[in-house]
């Protein structure tokens, strides 16, 4: 629905232009008849296990690793994961600061402190060059998280950790399908924690999974998943690690249509450079099409020229329909916490937290869903007076 003057803005009382919102979030939908038939195994007693085995044996495939452990959430994944691997005696995880909004929380849950440090200004994503300056006599463990578009310098953060005596966990969570220099993201670090939740590439409603190389991580990792006594006596209460096998058949027919998603993910990214391409006012982030990737996210830089703050610009779009996000905003290192952190300015993180917008995307948006998105942002350049007129209660 079109938009003649800011008065008839859904934020401003006008109607919405799309009644049913349209999302950042995955969402995939598999082929129904094939899902279930794996649905007949979950809802089997004697299947489940089976059916639970055979993901963790397609997924540790498909990232070429040995060894695949599933969970109930990509949260429990990484807890697990930062359990087994942190060094005893030591607690710091040095991490980047602009990042998923829980992952300082799921560092607390493992009992050990966040140490944020600042991202590379090319990747968006925690580099050797910063990480290493944090690195101390109380270091137990890096994460290095790959950011929503491409992925972090893995192999130089491996050497970092090598040439350190410091572990290394990967979060791949937005970045399943990915190689870094044709090696397939899940094969790096001491492990790497994924995960299956709706607005993931694999759909398994909920759930994660954790792949590693080592055969004593993956015992370990498995002990820590299955064995009630061990886990309840780590984190003193009753918790249900173990993936449903509901969740398991839903993520296995995610992970056979991958390549179908991955083609869509494309048409969709393809139509956002089309529309993007040569505007003064919003950038795309371009993903590295040298190497595999899923095209699965949208984001969007606002330039300088760009007449609204991005928080407006979020405002009014979610008032339509269209539930786009800001960047990993605020960055973690400017939240408060009822646990400890260890925190120092980071000024390029600051400034990136405020500049991104993750568009709609993925499974349930279209190309016509995409102009209309797009026309809406041009409308709202054209029309930037007058809407910030409206913003500070002028008619």
């Amino acid at each position: 629905m079109k938009k003649n003057t800011p008065k008839e803005l859904a934020l401003f009382g006008g109607k919405k232009m799309f009644e049913k919102p349209i999302s950042t979030s995955n969402l995939y939908k598999p082929n129904l008849d094939d899902f279930l038939v794996l649905m007949q195994d979950a809802l089997d007693i004697s299947g489940r296990g089976k059916l639970v085995k055979t993901l963790e044996m397609e997924l540790a495939a498909f990232h070429s690793v040995p060894h695949c452990i599933t969970v109930c959430s990509g949260f429990w994944a990484l807890v697990l994961s930062i359990k087994a691997l942190a060094l005893e005696g030591r607690n710091e995880v040095i991490m980047p600061s602009l990042t998923y909004r829980r992952l300082a929380d799921v560092v607390a849950w493992a009992g050990l402190t966040p140490h944020f440090c600042e991202v590379d200004k090319g990747t968006l994503a925690i580099s050797p060059a910063t990480a290493k300056p944090h690195i101390n006599a109380n270091t137990a463990l890096i994460i290095g998280v790959h950011p929503i578009i491409n992925c972090c310098d893995a192999r130089g953060l491996e050497e970092l950790a090598k040439s350190e005596g410091i572990p290394i966990l990967f979060d791949g969570v937005e970045s399943v399908f990915e190689t870094i220099g044709g090696q397939k993201v899940g094969s790096f670090g001491q492990a790497e924690c994924f995960s299956f939740h709706a607005s993931k590439l694999i759909n398994g409603f909920e759930g994660g999974y954790i792949t590693t190389h080592s055969d004593l991580l993956a015992e370990r990792l498995r002990k820590l998943a299955w064995c009630e006594e061990e886990i309840n006596s780590l984190f003193d209460g009753a918790i249900d690690i173990p993936l449903p096998a509901i969740h398991a058949a839903m993520a296995l027919q995610g992970l056979r249509e991958i390549d179908l998603q991955v083609q869509h993910n494309l048409s969709i990214y393809r139509h956002y450079q089309k529309r993007v391409k040569g505007q003064k006012y919003l950038e795309l982030l371009d993903f590295d099409e040298s190497e595999q990737t899923s095209f699965k996210n949208i984001v969007i830089k606002l330039g300088d020229d760009w007449p609204l703050s991005r928080d407006r610009t979020i405002k009014i779009l979610n008032s339509e329909g269209i539930l786009c996000r800001a960047y990993y905003s605020p960055p973690l290192h400017l939240r408060v916490t009822s646990y400890k952190t260890i925190r120092v300015a980071l000024p390029f993180t600051e400034f990136a937290s405020e500049i991104y917008l993750l568009m709609p995307c993925g499974y349930q948006v279209g190309i016509n869903e995409v102009d209309e998105v797009m026309d809406f942002m041009d409308w709202i350049q054209v029309n930037a007076v007058e809407i910030n007129k409206y913003f500070a209660g002028l008619s």
